[in-house]
């Protein structure tokens, strides 16, 4: 029998099997290998692993049996375990694990990320202690915010968090509309230092990831750090006191803070982006965008008007097409969509129990998730020059991926060729966010239901009339249209050591930054999921978030080290990275003649997402280069 951890229930050797019979075989032998340093089952089940991953061929059962038949050997007899891996063992392990060759330079970001290595807060610890004056500033509540947060409170530096909304979770709080949920996994839609073992869906929706926020929050004792319904106004520094005034309003009115450092974790989807459309405000009825859903509205038995088909418009329309009169959706252009694994299913019990109770089985299950879900697509969105048919794909394995979602479109809506013509997409895969399918074609079908692809060009009190001057009346106007993405930290007046605003150097909807972090003239001031940082090729944010964030944490280091006041980044730095980002940026998808994304300001120039694997941006951001910046 097998004592849970922190727990005096003993587990049986059949239910521990039974749990073992739910958990991923590949992520079992991984746990197997490292608990016990026995190699020699790499080379053994990697072949099959393979067809398992990339067939769908399962494992023969003597081989489930075998392994199942270790494991209990070793979990109902518990005994110290060796646990450590080398680089070279853990590249075979990761190989295996995915049923293709990984590189060695995922060797360290894994290890890190994963636990395997000493973690990196172990060296912030001695930076409050240095800097016992130093006091920082971080706005916003969100993922980012939260995570800085937890870091710096690690450090023992003085540190409070101002956040606009009246509770913690950023984007997780705004977006309320049904069906709201994550479309990454959310096992890897975490922190690595904060697993969450008891998530109910493989993809939870928007309750559950606001309730691990709040949980984080709890287990970190943040609450007392936390002014909410305070929304800053202006970040202005003071050049010859080395100090940011940051002005908020909240609930005792206007504040004024005097730090050292500010940290910026509004993110970019956070102003929602209304289209201008003739007569919206002539409108009689409730209009409004996804990420303002009014709490007590009732659209049972409505005519609703779904304005966009984007991430929100593609969870928001089938969780409600069963509810109203009629749903009319409005699409500028068609979305790539795909099918995921598991995305509609809940964790069994079984799998909840091996991550938490089966030596880095949680470990390994994460990174299968991020190689399944990243880096090991970024190739697919690299242009090819020599490639003939740019119009529809940009390269051989671009191509690949078009055939397979075709495929797709054609298994749900070939019936009904009208319908596959309006929804299959003329542009490469990944030109524009490749969205899950929420049962979208399912949706269309029914009778309630109308697909408008003519554009919109106005709206009248009581309807949606298109350009060939078709009426749709409805009751409800909902807004899927994203968000100012571009417009980075609006409406805050951000003003450096020289006086300039950001506003001014970035204009409307062109942010630069250093590793989308740093701005020079802008000392001590750091940007979290700032310009150039989204992930247009897959993965968790959160994961690229908490890399900003060591990254942030390692410049603070670097200061109370070397006895700084001030730390900016150089100029030249600064204007060489960019240039590199734009260089990169020609060669990916989002670049590709005729599309349309929100990745991009009006210019055309790609301002949102980072054009890097995660792994190159890691290596980037890993260390703070001292020559990069002026200290002072």
């Amino acid at each position: 029998m097998l004592r849970e951890a922190g727990n005096d229930r003993l587990i049986e050797e059949a239910e521990l099997r039974r749990s073992l019979g739910e958990a991923d075989l590949p992520i079992l032998l991984m746990a197997q290998v490292q608990m016990t340093g026995d190699e020699a089952l790499l080379d053994e089940y990697a072949p099959a692993i393979a067809r398992l991953l990339h067939q769908g061929t399962p494992l023969p059962s003597s081989m489930v049996a075998h392994l199942h038949d270790l494991l209990a050997g070793i979990l109902l007899k518990p005994q110290p375990l060796p646990g450590g891996v080398s680089p070279t063992l853990m590249q075979k392990m990761m190989s295996t694990c995915v049923g293709q060759n990984v590189p060695p330079e995922y060797v360290p970001m894994m290890m890190q990320d994963l636990g395997f290595d000493e973690p990196p807060q172990l060296s912030w610890r001695a930076i409050g202690a240095r800097m016992p004056d130093f006091r920082v500033l971080v706005i916003g509540a969100g993922a980012a915010g939260l995570c800085a947060a937890i870091q710096l409170k690690r450090s023992g530096l003085h540190f409070d968090v101002v956040e606009k909304n009246s509770d913690v979770g950023g984007t997780w709080f705004e977006n309320r509309y049904p069906g709201a949920g994550v479309d990454a996994p959310n096992h890897l839609y975490s922190y690595s230092f904060e697993p969450g073992h008891s998530w109910t869906r493989f993809f939870v929706k928007q309750q559950e990831l606001q309730a691990y926020f709040r949980d984080c929050v709890r287990r970190h004792a943040l609450d007392d750090r936390i002014h909410f319904n305070t929304e800053t106004t202006s970040v202005i520094y003071n050049a010859p006191e080395r100090k940011w005034k940051v002005r908020t309003h909240g609930p005792d009115g206007n504040r004024e803070w005097i730090v050292d450092a500010v940290i910026s974790a509004v993110g970019q989807l956070n102003r929602p982006a209304i289209p201008a459309i003739e007569g919206i405000d002539s409108f009689s009825g409730p209009a409004f965008h996804t990420a303002r859903w009014p709490g007590d509205l009732d659209i049972s038995g409505k005519r609703v008007a779904l304005i966009g088909t984007g991430a929100s418009g593609m969870q928001v329309g089938p969780t409600i097409a069963p509810d109203v009169e009629r749903l009319m959706i409005f699409q500028r252009s068609p979305n790539w969509i795909r099918t995921r694994p598991r995305y509609h299913e809940t964790v069994p019990v079984g799998k909840k129990w091996a991550l938490e109770h089966i030596p880095f089985y949680r470990a390994w299950y994460r990174f299968q998730l991020f190689w399944s879900n990243s880096d090991a697509l970024h190739a697919a969105l690299q242009k090819d020059a020599a490639w003939r048919e740019p119009q529809r794909s940009i390269s051989r394995l671009n191509e690949d991926l078009r055939r397979d979602w075709t495929t797709y479109f054609e298994e749900k809506a070939g019936q009904n060729p009208e319908l596959l013509r309006k929804v299959l997409p003329d542009y490469p895969p990944f030109g524009k966010r490749p969205l899950l399918d929420n049962n979208w074609f399912e949706m269309l079908a029914r009778d309630n239901v109308d697909l408008v692809t003519d554009p919109v060009a106005k709206v009248t009190p009581h309807a949606v009339q298109t350009r060939n001057g078709s009426d749709y009346p409805a009751d409800v106007i909902v807004f899927a249209t994203g968000f100012q993405a571009s417009r980075m930290l609006f409406p805050m007046e951000v003003r450096g050591s020289s006086g300039r605003s950001l506003r001014e150097l970035w204009g409307e909807d062109n942010p630069r930054a250093y590793l989308g972090v740093l701005v020079p003239d802008y000392p001590n001031f750091f940007i979290l999921y700032g310009p150039n940082t989204n992930l247009g090729h897959g993965g968790s944010v959160i994961f690229h978030l908490e890399i900003q964030v060591r990254y942030v944490m390692n410049c603070l280091k670097l200061m109370a080290e070397g006895r700084f006041c001030s730390l900016e980044c150089r100029q030249d730095v600064h204007d060489a990275y960019n240039e590199k980002v734009d260089a990169a940026h020609e060669g990916m998808v989002w670049t590709h003649a005729g599309v349309n994304n929100w990745y991009k300001n009006v210019a055309g120039r790609v301002t949102a997402n980072s054009p890097w694997r995660i792994v190159d941006y890691w290596a980037m951001a890993r260390e703070p280069n001292p020559k990069d910046f002026l200290l002072a």
